[in-house]
């Protein structure tokens, strides 16, 4: 009997999401809660487990963790790239890693999504007509607006078009982008990085989380910005410095901002976010879509059942 756990199923909808009964022989539990950040905790909590099945960077493995799973053999996340997880000892621990294919077009509409809310305060104007009020709040028009973009890649590209739609100006700014590359996007200008902070009125983050982009946005960045500016995050928390963050939003020295992702995750019930009326917050639930749990958790079967017959595939340690 192959023993499977379901890590971090938030919703609980992992069973329902796929055909699991299509895996003979094996036995699944599913976790709903988060098991936390302790190793030893969540050691004790999967260590009879032959296969584990993790959403994304929800659960990190770290060589911490794997080397305290003497049954694991098998370790799938969805998604095909994941900084949370040591690839190298899963291999040396003879641990089998696999991945599944992602869906583009998620986060790109939740970061719209986000900067809607704020700039037309969304959120204000329901409380408000939910308590008896009427049109108490003022939003601002995107047309003409500057929208800058930290990293123009795939979903970076995306948001720029939307902008384009909206006729607003959009810039960008990365460590290797390059003006012809704004051309390939369409009408996009390329900026240094201390332009993009000082002109832009919505700054939107699509930047892989690495040590070159980890804390790139500091009190000196949030200094450059606007007063009327917002700051959009729907790529990873640790590219923005919390701390100056939290401090730039408490003396309102920027107009908002809209967070999709933190440091710590899930984000801690007292942390001060929560108490701050000019952020809009979701819960990293930029890539969750009924359409993203179905052609995951389809995948994550397939991984299994290929990997119960000795073929792996989709692996990422190979």
């Amino acid at each position: 009997m192959i023993r499977i756990a379901i890590l971090d199923d938030y919703a609980n909808r992992a069973l329902e999401s796929a055909d699991w009964s299509s895996l003979e022989e094996t036995k699944i539990q599913v976790f709903t809660h988060h098991l936390g950040h302790n190793v030893d905790v969540v050691a004790d909590a999967l260590n009879a487990f032959d296969v584990i099945v993790a959403m994304r960077e929800r659960t990190p493995f770290p060589a911490a963790l794997i080397e305290k799973l003497p049954n694991l053999r098998l370790l799938v996340t969805t998604g095909m790239r994941n900084l949370s997880f040591d690839l190298e000892v899963g291999r040396r621990y003879g641990v089998d890693i696999c991945g599944t294919e992602s869906l583009a077009y998620p986060a790109f509409e939740h970061t719209w999504a986000l900067i809607l809310a704020l700039t037309k305060q969304i959120q204000f104007e329901d409380r408000t007509m939910k308590s008896g009020g009427w049109q108490q709040g003022t939003g601002i028009g995107l047309n003409g607006k500057v929208l800058g973009i930290l990293g123009l890649g795939n979903l970076g590209s995306k948001v720029a078009r939307v902008g384009n739609a909206f006729e607003m100006e959009v810039i960008a700014w990365s460590e290797n982008l390059n003006q012809d590359r704004c051309d390939q996007v369409g009408r996009v200008k390329y900026v240094d990085k201390n332009e993009l902070f000082e002109r832009a009125d919505i700054i939107s983050i699509h930047l892989i989380l690495s040590e070159r982009t980890r804390n790139l946005i500091g009190a000196a960045e949030l200094a450059l910005m606007k007063t009327c500016a917002y700051l959009i995050n729907t790529s990873r928390g640790p590219i923005i410095d919390e701390n100056a963050l939290l401090d730039c939003l408490q003396m309102q020295r920027i107009a908002g901002a809209a967070i999709d992702v933190f440091d710590v995750e899930p984000l801690p019930v007292e942390h001060p976010y929560r108490g701050l009326t000019n952020m809009v917050l979701t819960g990293h639930t930029g890539y969750v879509v009924e359409e993203l749990y179905t052609y995951s958790y389809n995948q994550v079967i397939e991984n299994i059942r290929a990997w119960m017959l000795d073929k792996p595939i989709r692996l990422l340690n190979a």
